[in-house]
């Protein structure tokens, strides 16, 4: 037998430690904010290219199910706007924006309904439970969990009537709670019933911006964090001039810029900044289109996106 097969064994098993190695450390970096976070509810906002990527999609229902081994509380809120695009093409109805919002007709709602709580919410939640009866879906008309007022689009300093868009009025978060304290990841479409009495009586429901919803619940929830999904690297300090992110916001530094701010990124922004407002700790743009975004952003040193935090609350560190 020659020496390099006997040596043959301990080459492998040393190339073998060597390969775990960096798997150990990425443990051991984590844990602080596993010890931190446990116990804690987590307010995600599905969103962007990560919605319809099939890998994409995978690895964001990975990291949800990671979060709720880990001890926290995932709660996840999507739109769909890609998909709502393509099933009013495919009956026959335009897409119709104004100042950046969807024209919602009653026609168009009736649309809206079926693919967040019949196509989209299905799907991410037909994932989740891959491994076990985690997941719930319900939109924001069940159990009244959020109403909404009717929203209108500004333009040139004017509302313009875009039909059946709300404004989040009101939460009601008792049926998420109940879900979370089973240890269930409740997965909620961005609808909302109407705060007007006459209105909801007669079936009335808002089209809510999923954003804006995710921030609301995220505050009356008392969440430790709110991540929003979007398909950018963060909030741009110099945009379109400048790719560098700005890594961390006070609350009032934000409020400044949202002014500023290009329209597809103001209700982002925006959410965060109500967030924070309503006692949230941190909210996080993050990039949907890198995998495994929503873990790298709370279990690692180094944050990816931007983060907001509230105007007296010391920074300790990307992923404090």
């Amino acid at each position: 037998m020659s020496l390099l097969t006997d040596l043959t064994p301990t080459l492998l098993a040393a190339e073998r430690k060597h390969m775990a190695l960096p798997k150990a450390d990425v443990l051991v970096e984590a844990l602080p904010w596993l010890v931190r976070n446990q116990g804690k509810t987590v307010v995600i906002k599905f969103g962007g290219n990560a919605m319809v990527d099939q890998g994409l999609k995978a690895a964001f229902a990975q990291d949800i199910l990671f979060l709720r081994q880990a001890g926290l509380k995932p709660v996840v809120v999507h739109g769909g706007g890609p998909q709502i695009s393509r099933q009013l093409e495919r009956v026959g109805l335009e897409s119709e924006f104004t100042a950046g919002l969807r024209v919602t007709t009653d026609e168009t709602m009736d649309v809206v309904r079926m693919v967040l709580a019949g196509q989209v919410q299905r799907e991410l939640v037909g994932l989740l439970n891959e491994h076990g009866p985690h997941a719930v879906g319900i939109t924001g008309e069940d159990a009244r969990l959020m109403t909404a007022a009717k929203a209108y689009a500004q333009v040139d300093g004017r509302p313009v009537d875009i039909g059946r868009v709300g404004e989040v009025a009101g939460v009601d978060t008792g049926v998420v709670q109940d879900l979370l304290d089973n240890g269930r990841i409740p997965v909620i479409s961005s609808i909302a019933r109407s705060d007007d009495a006459k209105d909801a009586a007669e079936g009335g429901v808002f089209n809510v911006n999923a954003d804006t919803a995710a921030a609301s619940l995220a505050a009356a929830l008392g969440a430790e964090m709110l991540l929003i999904l979007t398909d950018v690297e963060g909030l741009y300090a110099d945009w379109p001039h400048s790719e560098d992110v700005i890594p961390k916001l006070t609350a009032g530094e934000l409020e400044r810029l949202i002014p500023t701010l290009a329209s597809g990124m103001i209700p982002k922004m925006r959410g965060c900044l109500n967030a924070v407002n309503g006692g949230v700790s941190t909210a996080r743009v993050i990039d949907g289109r890198v995998r495994h975004s929503v873990l790298l952003e709370i279990f690692s040193d180094d944050g990816i996106g931007t983060m907001v935090v509230p105007d007296e609350q010391p920074f300790e560190g990307a992923a404090a």
